[in-house]
């Protein structure tokens, strides 16, 4: 099954449900009838976006009230790395709705996300506060580079990054260099392969748009002992400049 096919009448009748277990005066009925029927001949974000709009149709434009019923309506956290896209995938929409919506009070929906990530990405969600907000954002993603909770410090690494798939280029890596280097820096011996991975790819979005702010990062790194997790981040991340070399010589 496709992403988008996920999000179909049934969806939104169980969101429905949902949405009004901690919300009474919401209208199901009205948005299962402005949704049900209309997704079909729509791609994934196009879906998201139909959802989110009727979300505002039928809940209002009182943003922190509906930020506290999403927060009622989140669930138990996923207990493990994995597990994201097989559990947590149903509320991609409400992400979608703070990525839209979320600068109306930026600091109430950094610490939604923080508690979203814990059960869902909050990667696209908070680009839109690091482009409005990006030095008060960048500190606290320091912070969260250091959680306990695995989930929280991926994002830390996550929503920085330079190109990530489905949203578009975000420069505050580059423009706030020095808390970009601190965050990746407190990740680079993380245990977690799912925080490895986004590290690595950090990486490899920045050998794309500055190189040389990525080798002065890796030499940065390993001018200490380097850890087999910091050497398989580098790996990761210079994966495409060892293609190129190995295109050159050939």
């Amino acid at each position: 099954m496709k992403h988008k096919d996920h999000y179909n009448d049934e969806y939104i009748v169980e969101l429905s449900r949902k949405i009004y277990a901690v919300c009474p005066t919401f209208d199901t009925q009205k948005f299962c009838h402005l949704l049900q029927g209309q997704l079909e001949d729509k791609e994934l974000f196009a879906r998201f976006d139909c959802i989110v709009d009727a979300i505002v149709a039928t809940m209002g434009n009182d943003y922190a009230q509906n930020i506290h019923c999403f927060s009622e309506l989140l669930g138990e956290e996923l207990p493990k790395a994995e597990g994201m896209f097989s559990f947590g995938w149903w509320l991609w929409p409400i992400g979608r709705y703070v990525e839209r919506y979320g600068n109306e009070d930026w600091r109430l929906s950094l610490s939604f996300i923080k508690e979203l990530t814990k059960r869902f990405t909050g990667e696209y969600a908070i680009r839109p506060l690091l482009k409005e907000h990006p030095r008060e954002v960048m500190d606290a993603l320091i912070g969260w580079s250091k959680e306990d909770n695995v989930h929280i410090r991926r994002l830390a690494s996550e929503g920085i990054r330079i190109s990530l798939p489905w949203s578009q280029k975000l420069l505050v890596a580059l423009e706030e260099f020095e808390k970009t280097t601190i965050i990746l820096t407190n990740l680079k011996d993380d245990s977690q392969k799912f925080v490895q991975k986004s590290v690595g790819n950090n990486l490899n979005d920045l050998f794309k748009e500055a190189p040389q702010k990525a080798y002065w990062l890796i030499e940065k790194w390993r001018q200490t002992t380097s850890s087999k997790a910091c050497e398989w981040i580098i790996k990761h991340g210079m994966r495409n400049q060892n293609k190129d070399k190995r295109k050159q010589l050939r």
